[in-house]
This record gives C-alpha cells, structure tokens and sequence, in this order.
C-alpha cells in the first residue's frame, strides 16, 4: 500500500542530470517495486495506490499488469498528476533522487472509506510504508488498514523515511526544490505531532520493521544496530530488520533468533531498488517459512542482483537468478 510513480533514469551512468539526454522510463515507487519483486518470485500481489487519471498513470497500470501485479486498487485521481522521479547515477555509492510530487501525489490521496478492509485482513503479507504517513487522508487510511488487520498474518512496516515527501522538506540533494511548498494540499495540520508520533503509532500494529539507520532513528530514536532493533522490538513488532548497507543486514526476532550477514559482494550500477528487492524476498522467505537466516540471505542476494543493474522494477530477480548467486557465494 502506497507510493507510485514513473521513474526516469539516464541511460549513462556519472551523467548529471543536467547533461543527459537520453533516459527510461520505468515503473516506480518502494511498495510497487516490492509488489513487482515479490511476484517475479512467484507470489501473487496487488498494490493499493493512485495515480492521475493521465497517461502516465495509465502506463503505470499496464506496467502493474505486465508484471503480474493485480491493479484492481491503483485508482485514479483527476485533480493530480502521476508523480515523476529523476534519479542521478554515481556508482558506487551515490544516488540522489529528485521527486516531482507536487502540488500533491495522488497516492497521498488514498481515503479510509476506499480501502478494501476485507483484502487487507485476507492478505498473506500486507506492505506499507513511512511515507503514506506522510500527509491526510493516506495517513488515516494506512493506519485504518493497519488497526483492521489487527497484525493478522505477516504485517510490514517498512519506515522508508524520505524527508523529502514530509511537509517539513529535506535538503537540496534530495529534491527540496521539488517538495510541498507552504500552504500547498501536502503541508502540515495545525497540531500535527510529527513523524515519530505516527511512525510510533503504525509500529503498534505491525509485526515486522524494516529500516536502515536514519529510518530507524525516526522511528526509535536509536541508530546504533542491535539498540535500534531492541527499539523496534520494544514498540510492538516480532521482527526486527535493520540494513546496514555495506556491513550487511541484521535481523533479530521476538524469540531470540538473530541473523546477522554480510551483503553479497557486488559491482554497483545503481543502489535505488536493492531494498525493495530485498523486501519482495523477505515476503517470499518469510511466506515459505524459512528460518530467519536463510530468509535473510536470500533477501540479500535478490538485492545485490538489483544493484548490478540499471533500473529498478524490471530488474527484480527471478527465484532461480537469486539461487544462481546463492550458489556462487557458497549460501543455502
């Protein structure tokens, strides 16, 4: 459930923006890109989002349908375009991301009263993240589906913090320019508690967290690894998992189970993508009932393989491509 949009990247790598000329065009935004992964691993998925009732938007829906995604719950929204996403590509490790949300994303439009409650109980794994928090009715709407789920099943809170899509803005280098501006339908409710309060309140609900250091810090207040899963585990979750980027990944469950592993080694093209892989191979890992170790290690590679390609969605790996890699880095 959230975030959609038309990624845009340039087909040269180390090219400013300003100097490419030439780009593809893909299907994006976090939870879509783990509803693709986890149906290129043979699941079967829907995305509960909005885009505008335009062409972009409808290319985003063929996109949903090409790639087996159910898009009986992307509806359009009339009075907002189809956000845009222009990436820039530094390999290894640099990746700014320029959002063009404005004056507001349709997807920040889902209402509570719209929302499929008896789909959402029925789901295996429902996905959601930080972001539909962001602004009024997705807010209510997510937390809605949340408090009706009732942590039936697998509930994934990813916190997916981008401060950039919060009323409050972010930096320059993450698309500021391109962000609610004062006054416009994204800004701020009078009495609004902030990011951690609502981050505070999803958590309750859920019963897995997935975040990197930053994200966890919204959510915690903590950074360091191990204090912000004890933090995770604390506000209501089972399992805790928290991405460490080039040190890998650590996962640590109510029971006392913990995984810690290396990322796969891997040539960067483009970082944007690994972490919904690796969330569309966690669904798959934790549906098939694996051990919290190999569940962790397939997720890692099936993100290592996105971050060896160009794009994102069409990059998402096959089960048998993510086996491949297992193989030859002497995992199970």
């Amino acid at each position: 459930m959230g975030r959609i949009g038309v990624d845009l990247y340039p087909l040269k790598t180390g090219v400013p923006l300003g100097e490419a000329d030439t780009f593809g065009k893909f299907l994006g935004g976090s939870p879509t890109n783990v509803a693709v992964a986890a149906a290129r691993l043979g699941r079967r998925t829907a995305v509960i989002t909005r885009t505008g009732a335009d062409p972009f938007g409808a290319y985003l829906r063929s996109e949903l349908r090409g790639f087996g995604v159910d898009d009986r719950w992307a509806g359009e929204v009339a009075r907002y375009p189809t956000p845009v996403t222009f990436c820039e590509i530094f390999p290894p490790d640099h990746f700014p991301l320029y959002f063009y949300r404005y004056p507001k994303a349709p997807d920040l439009e889902i209402r509570a009263e719209e929302v499929d409650l008896d789909a959402v109980r029925a789901a295996r794994v429902f996905w959601m993240t930080g972001t539909g928090l962001s602004a009024e009715p997705s807010r209510s709407a997510t937390l809605g589906a949340l408090e009706a789920r009732a942590k039936a099943g697998v509930t994934v809170f990813d916190l997916d913090w981008r401060p950039m899509l919060w009323p409050s803005g972010g930096g320059p280098e993450s698309g500021d320019a391109a962000g609610p501006a004062p006054g416009d339908p994204s800004g701020p409710a009078p009495g609004d508690p902030g990011p951690a309060e609502w981050y505070r309140r999803a958590l309750a609900f859920a019963t897995v967290a997935v975040g990197n250091a930053e994200e966890c810090a919204i959510a915690t207040g903590e950074t360091e690894p191990h204090a912000a899963a004890r933090a995770l585990l604390a506000a209501g979750v089972e399992l805790a998992v928290v991405k460490r980027g080039p040190e890998g990944v650590l996962a640590v469950h109510r029971d006392g189970t913990v995984a810690e592993l290396p990322p796969v080694p891997v040539n960067v093209v483009n970082g944007l993508g690994a972490g919904d892989a690796f969330g569309g191979a966690l669904c798959h890992g934790l549906l098939a009932g694996w051990e919290l170790e190999r569940v962790i290690r397939f997720a890692n590679a099936a993100g290592a393989i996105v971050a060896s390609r160009l794009a994102c969605s069409t990059a998402m790996p096959f089960a048998q491509e993510v086996e491949e890699v297992l193989g030859r880095a002497g995992g199970v």
